[in-house]
């Protein structure tokens, strides 16, 4: 099987990482590659590490051969996704988007925290949120239509949702968390998370050799956390800029429900995880009193969660780590769309980092 493919925005960080997942995947032919900045550049131009893999030139958004593909994944801000999905899909093209724009149910949500208007709420209602792992039955209603011709829309999750559900959600499903009171993330991400337009934040001169909280309270990742663990108004979320190029560390202290088993030991809470995640082959729940590294995770669509259990205070400290670009973006789309098209959610994605 062959499936053509295309990425939008291609010359942007997580654009950049689809195409090197891409062009090594065994069953996509990646035939179309859009930047409005660089149309008419070679792919080697812009990003000398593909020189020899591919002869692709950038093409602008509106490239009429993206209605001829089979699948499309847009890499795009905020609303880009808006303008081009409902066409795509008229189409015949099923569309696996990296943006926010149909991630969170509620158009009105969205509106609130975007500040701007949804113009196809009614895709929310058949959309498939992409992240396999919390949202299997949701990949693969849709995995259903699309073996019956159907083009469908997959909302990929954002990076700092990813990490930071997948240490919490267990938990939260396994009703070990309190049903009320503030669930606390405190979050750390490589700079490619902000995209590849510097700005003063960005900017080497500012990044390098600093740490610094940003958009606290306001971040507008929130609602999309609170929507997957289902703990809506609870998360309190503070999102840090490292200078880091790839890697997301986020630890999530989780309070105790009041009938939590007062025996509960880390052991048994690891015991607990694993079980939870059996069959899930990214996530990679670590020993007793191990915590993950984004060292460990980077080129990889794996997600290592570490688990700490604090009866005094009678909380759980979860944390996730993953590689913002991959398990965050691009290799979680890809991750999609193969269970869309049927194949092992494994298929040529990387699942092991550099060790040193």
């Amino acid at each position: 099987m062959t499936i053509k493919a295309g990425v939008v925005g291609a010359a942007g960080y997580g654009g950049a990482e689809l195409v090197r997942l891409l062009l090594g995947h065994p069953d996509f032919e990646l035939k179309v590659i859009t930047s409005n900045a660089d149309a008419g550049q070679a792919l080697s131009a812009v990003y000398p590490a593909f020189t020899g893999a591919s002869d692709l030139v950038f093409t602008t958004h509106d490239d009429p051969a993206l209605g001829d593909l089979d699948a499309v994944f847009l890499a795009v801000p905020h609303t880009a996704a808006l303008a081009q999905v409902p066409g795509l899909l008229e189409r015949g093209v099923s569309v696996f988007d990296l943006s926010a724009d149909y991630r969170l149910s509620d158009p009105a949500v969205y509106e609130q925290w975007y500040d701007a208007k949804h113009t196809s709420p009614e895709l929310l209602a058949t959309r498939a949120f992409g992240l396999p792992e919390l949202f299997a039955e949701d990949l693969a209603r849709v995995a259903e239509r699309h073996a019956a011709g159907e083009a469908v829309l997959v909302a990929c999750a954002g990076c700092y949702p990813t990490a930071t559900s997948l240490a919490a959600a267990p938990a939260v499903r396994m009703g070990l968390a309190a049903v009320q009171g503030p669930v606390v993330v405190d979050a750390i991400s490589g700079v490619t998370g902000a995209g590849k337009s510097a700005n003063a934040r960005t900017h080497y001169c500012s990044a390098d050799e600093n740490l610094e909280a940003y958009n606290v309270c306001r971040h507008r990742h929130t609602p999309e956390i609170e929507q997957i663990l289902d703990l809506p108004g609870r998360i309190v979320f503070t999102p840090h800029l490292a200078p880091l190029k790839r890697g997301l560390l986020s630890t999530v202290t989780i309070p105790l429900a009041d009938d939590a088993p007062a025996d509960l030991t880390a052991e048994e809470l690891v015991a607990r995880y694993r079980a939870f995640y059996e069959g899930r082959p990214f996530v990679h729940v670590l020993d007793a009193g191990a915590m993950p590294k984004t060292s460990s995770v980077v080129g990889t669509c794996a997600c290592h969660v570490g688990l700490a259990l604090d009866m005094r205070t009678r909380v759980i400290v979860a944390t996730g780590a993953i590689d913002n670009l991959c398990k965050g973006a691009a290799g979680q789309a890809v991750q999609c769309a193969n269970i869309v098209f049927g194949m092992d959610e494994r298929r040529g994605l990387p699942s092991m980092a550099c060790p040193v």
